[in-house]
């Protein structure tokens, strides 16, 4: 399978913004490490922003840049929402108020629990109507997200969106379920090659274990620690913006090949 790169929106540690981000991730410019700083957006009612926790806030940031440098309408693409463990506040707020003799349970918080809560914001912030998926795999939850993207970008010649976000826990969930840091991407992606297009990738799913690693220390260590940051060797070759070639872990016995070729200067359907 097949599908072509059009926008990439992304917050992380020291990368705010695909635009800031790139030329750290091609290792054009030093990595400084500082706290993920995920834009306040305006998509969402005053109401629903209030309400909204930060998981929906960093999708709604990510999924919004991406779009625009894509020059898609989110009303009319489909989404696939990953993350590897949704909302942790909200789950250890509810979890906090049930261990109380009152036991008196916030709607808006259980209907911020749910994992699909970003998917149905973003139907809201944009009225998106197009299919939606909300998924998760543990630590590979990008690449499940990335395959399925691919997959459905493929089945019905449509373009689709991946966001995939994670937000660490807080105690003492953290302590059983460790998320090292904030961040969010995102991914418009289409079937066939566009005038946004910069990018095509090719994926295959083959046995064995994937030992990529990045070249930048901290860089590798976020995304040890961080699932959904295990999507930093794509991003890095996307934005070396040369033909390359990057392994992404799938499930304990698979790995996720991703071939990259940037834009030639005839465009892909010419220059096949």
């Amino acid at each position: 399978m097949h599908a072509y790169v059009e926008g990439i929106g992304l917050c992380g540690p020291g990368l705010d913004g695909w635009a800031h981000a790139a030329p750290v991730l091609a290792g054009q410019a030093e990595y400084i490490l500082a706290p993920a700083n995920p834009p306040t957006g305006t998509l969402l009612p005053a109401a629903e922003r209030r309400r909204a926790p930060k998981t929906v806030k960093l999708a709604l940031a990510v999924g919004t840049e991406a779009f625009a440098a894509a020059l898609r309408d989110p009303a009319a693409t489909a989404t696939i929402f990953a993350s590897s463990g949704g909302d942790g506040d909200t789950i250890h707020d509810i979890l906090t108020m049930l261990a109380t003799p009152l036991r008196e349970l916030s709607p808006t918080r259980f209907h911020n629990s749910v994992h699909n809560a970003a998917a149905g914001y973003w139907s809201i912030a944009t009225g998106a109507t197009a299919a939606s998926t909300s998924l998760c795999a543990h630590d590979d939850s990008f690449a499940a997200g990335l395959l399925e993207t691919i997959a459905q970008t493929s089945a019905t010649a449509q373009p689709a969106a991946l966001i995939a976000y994670d937000v660490p826990y807080p105690a003492p969930l953290f302590a059983v379920r460790p998320v090292g840091a904030v961040f969010g991407v995102a991914l418009v992606l289409s079937p066939v090659p566009t005038s946004a297009a910069f990018a095509r990738l090719d994926v295959s799913l083959t046995p064995g274990n994937c030992l990529f690693s990045l070249a930048i220390p901290a860089l590798e260590e976020l995304r040890q620690t961080t699932p959904v940051a295990r999507c930093l060797p794509l991003l890095a070759g996307l934005a070396q913006g040369l033909a390359a070639e990057v392994s992404l872990g799938y499930l304990d016995d698979m790995t996720l090949r991703l071939r990259i070729s940037p834009r030639p200067e005839v465009g892909w359907q010419d220059a096949a």
